[in-house]
């Protein structure tokens, strides 16, 4: 049915149903450019040269045999050790190299040898050189996979090489590595549950994927079949929080509970991490500059809790 018009003789009702059609059109207009705006930026998202920057890996090969470990291969093994405890990363990923070199399939080797491609890769400010590392420790992760299907260590790398790939990468294809490195993450954890580094790994998964935007998750839900639902900020804290109790000399451990602490407005549980810190002696330079951002961190956490105080006395008196 059409609406019906006033009578020609009344001004006043012409200009009132005029005014209600162009409100009426107007919000149609602007309903529909909404609409426009999310599928703009889904498409962006889509249609980004995502699969130039983020490849999965080949389909897995049948499982390959551990190489026999000759007495060089041993003594090389265990410089490549003691270089990575003295951290001199650098060298002993040369000496990791140098392994495989000779034993292709050192399973000990394959996982180090990609663990430390991602820390030394970390260090860069280059994307070049932050790209060669990372697809370097994805190519020893995957192969560590191949020797070790399901070992803790060869998972953890996977799931780490791709967690560090995903921060060079489009927005579709930051979050195709998300969804990927899940089932390794878990399978780490699972294997091995006191594994303090895949604790940490599993927390952050956990805190990232539970923070995803409003058009990750439109996109996630459209194309990649939805969020995981486990993926939880409670899930988050919880691994990180045994991965500090394995390890409490790890200042990382401490600075990234803490800091998702501080995200979920725990406040005091955040001021205790902090304080278990801060009496962490940094040995390397990148525990020194975390060292720095958890004192200020600390201080800043006392200052607005000092103020609540105030504020609180205020209003008692």
């Amino acid at each position: 049915m059409h609406q019906k018009q006033p009578a020609p003789d009344s001004a006043h009702g012409l200009c009132i149903w005029r005014k209600s059609r162009s409100f009426v059109g107007l919000s149609v207009v602007m309903k529909l450019l909404g609409r426009l705006c999310v599928l703009m930026l889904l498409t962006c998202l889509w249609v980004a040269p995502a699969d130039a920057q983020f490849r999965r890996a080949k389909a897995k090969p049948v499982r390959q045999e551990e190489s026999p470990l000759s007495a060089e291969v041993t003594k090389l093994l265990a410089e490549a050790k003691s270089l990575q405890a003295q951290y001199k990363e650098s060298e002993a990923l040369a000496r990791y190299e140098l392994v495989l070199a000779k034993a292709p399939a050192t399973y000990e080797a394959l996982w180090r040898a990609a663990v430390l491609s991602v820390r030394i890769g970390s260090r860069y400010t280059d994307e070049t050189r932050k790209i060669a590392y990372f697809s370097a420790a994805r190519l020893y992760s995957s192969r560590a996979l191949v020797v070790r299907p399901e070992g803790a260590e060869s998972n953890y790398a996977e799931a780490l090489a791709l967690a560090n790939q995903a921060t060079l990468l489009t927005a579709r294809a930051r979050l195709l590595a998300y969804r990927e490195m899940r089932p390794y993450i878990f399978k780490a954890v699972a294997v091995r549950p006191d594994y303090a580094d895949a604790l940490q790994l599993l927390g952050r998964w956990h805190f990232r994927v539970d923070h995803y935007n409003i058009l990750e998750r439109i996109f996630s839900r459209l194309f990649l079949g939805g969020t995981p639902n486990e993926a939880s900020s409670n899930a988050a804290i919880e691994a990180l929080t045994k991965a500090h109790k394995l390890e409490p000399q790890r200042i990382q451990f401490a600075y990234d509970l803490a800091r998702i602490h501080i995200a979920e407005k725990q406040r005091t549980s955040a001021v205790a991490v902090l304080q278990d810190a801060i009496e962490i002696t940094p040995v390397t330079a990148e525990e020194l500059e975390i060292s720095r951002r958890c004192r200020k961190l600390l201080v800043q956490l006392n200052r607005k809790m000092l103020k609540q105080v105030h504020s609180h006395l205020r209003e008692i008196e």
